[in-house]
């Protein structure tokens, strides 16, 4: 009963955040619901990304990594602290300079409408399943105390950070992340520190597991072939992407968007061991379970009464503080990049109207499809790699596109058949073709960039 009033109480302050900023008509404008006024401290803005990037996939999905695979696991979240790194030293004051809205904003200026409508659409489709795989995160975090049916509890929490978006926005979303970012840490390192007691401490743990699973940066299970798909097709969302750069254009100035971005993937490489050892214990524990039970099993047997709901309402932090800023970040795709092409003449009053009818919709459709799911990081991954193959490479060229010479028909080109490339492999399920898309998008965006422009 007290675990489940912790998790109860959780819900109601996120609302309550909501409430209060939709009362406070912080997010009556566009500025105040898409970029929370562009007001982000560094405190702010580096809460919110760490809070976005620490979802299902870095705490569920990368405990199961660990339960399956060892310390190599911990790669899902490096690289991503490596695409931080990168986004912080050379590209995070260019962003915040443009001071848009959106990533396909971004793209439209660097070439121009058809370059930013396709990197629309294949945003929205991409990011749909993003937002479905935190849904289903949150029914199997539930599932452990409540006795309730899955798909009800991956309902009733999508209907929340749903409500919650809509009210407050961007404005509303920023603080929320900064409270359960600090659930989030709480939350796991109790739970490290259980779990390492239980098993007899580091050297218990080591010992406990065949050698493999301390082996790193690569083992057994994962070789230098799938680090080199996981640093390409995850870690450059974190140096291109429309969650992240969401973030950046909410900061004050560049100063405080490159020094958010440095800040958080210093986070990222101590939270992805954490995570990745916490897997680990749970496979000296448990030995028996899917991989994707090892986080909910620790929290099921290990945790006391008390620490448990602690636990829980940081792992549901960690889920929904992700999936809200996934959320409104394709919202504000479909209204700003989509309808207002439909209606350039809209006025701010109907852009925010239609902006919160966008939000129930796509929340909507995510719940559909989150309820035919079955593997987090299988959908992710399916997600990245459509996204990673057809916008990464077209953006980064976008900043240096006169020393590079490419267009916006090979930038239309490459985002179509990259990304196009890359659905149709993941559909098929074709073995050791994950890059084909990737490669596809380089060659269409500097063979048709020459070609056109010899031609011209």
């Amino acid at each position: 009963m007290l675990d489940l009033a912790i998790i109860v109480l959780y819900f109601i302050c996120m609302i309550a955040v909501g409430f209060y900023v939709y009362r406070k008509r912080k997010a009556s404008s566009s500025d105040g619901f898409f970029v929370a006024n562009r007001s982000g401290t560094t405190l702010l803005i580096l809460g919110s990304l760490c809070a976005t990037f620490i979802g299902a996939s870095a705490v569920v999905g990368m405990a199961g990594l660990g339960y399956s695979r060892g310390l190599s696991g911990a790669w899902w979240l490096l690289v991503g602290a490596i695409g931080l790194f990168v986004l912080g030293f050379f590209l995070a004051r260019r962003v915040r300079r443009f001071g848009l809205y959106t990533l396909p904003e971004l793209v439209e200026k660097q070439y121009d409408s058809r370059a930013g409508l396709a990197t629309s659409i294949l945003i929205v489709i991409a990011w749909i399943a993003v937002i479905a795989g935190q849904i289903v995160a949150a029914g199997k975090i539930l599932s452990v105390i409540l006795p309730y049916d899955q798909s009800l509890l991956m309902v009733t929490t999508a209907a929340i950070f749903v409500l919650y978006t809509v009210l407050g926005g961007q404005y509303s979303i920023i603080r929320t992340d900064v409270i359960q970012f600090g659930i989030l840490i709480i939350g796991i390192l109790v739970s490290l520190g259980l779990v390492l007691s239980r098993v007899g401490g580091i050297g218990g743990l080591t010992a406990s597991l065949p050698s493999d699973y301390v082996s790193f940066p690569v083992s057994i299970g994962f070789g230098w072939y799938d680090l080199i798909v996981f640093l390409v097709l995850t870690g450059s969302t974190y140096v291109v992407g429309p969650d992240i750069y969401a973030r950046l254009f909410c900061a004050r100035d560049e100063n405080v968007a490159r020094s958010s971005a440095l800040w958080a993937g210093g986070v990222a490489i101590l939270v992805a061991f954490v995570i990745v050892l916490i897997g680990m214990g749970a496979r000296v524990l448990f030995p028996a379970i899917s991989s994707e039970q090892a986080f909910p099993m620790v929290i099921e047997h290990i945790l006391p009464v008390g620490v448990t709901g602690l636990v829980m309402a940081a792992l549901l932090a960690a889920i929904m503080s992700s999936a809200d800023t996934t959320l409104l970040t394709t919202s504000t795709i479909v209204t700003q990049d989509v309808y207002k092409r439909l209606a350039p003449d809209m006025g701010e009053r109907k852009t925010l109207l239609v902006s919160r009818v966008a939000v129930v919709v796509i929340g909507v459709l995510s719940v559909v499809v989150a309820l035919e799911l079955k593997g987090i990081i299988s959908s992710l991954f399916l997600a990245y790699t459509v996204f990673t193959s057809g916008v990464v490479v077209p953006v980064i060229a976008g900043f240096y596109k006169d020393k590079l010479k490419v267009n916006s028909i090979g930038a239309l080109s490459a985002i179509i058949g990259g990304g196009g490339t890359a659905l149709v492999v993941r559909l098929l399920g074709v073995a050791y073709l994950e890059l084909l898309g990737f490669a596809v998008c380089i060659v269409l965006l500097f063979g048709v960039s020459w070609m056109t422009g010899r031609n011209k």
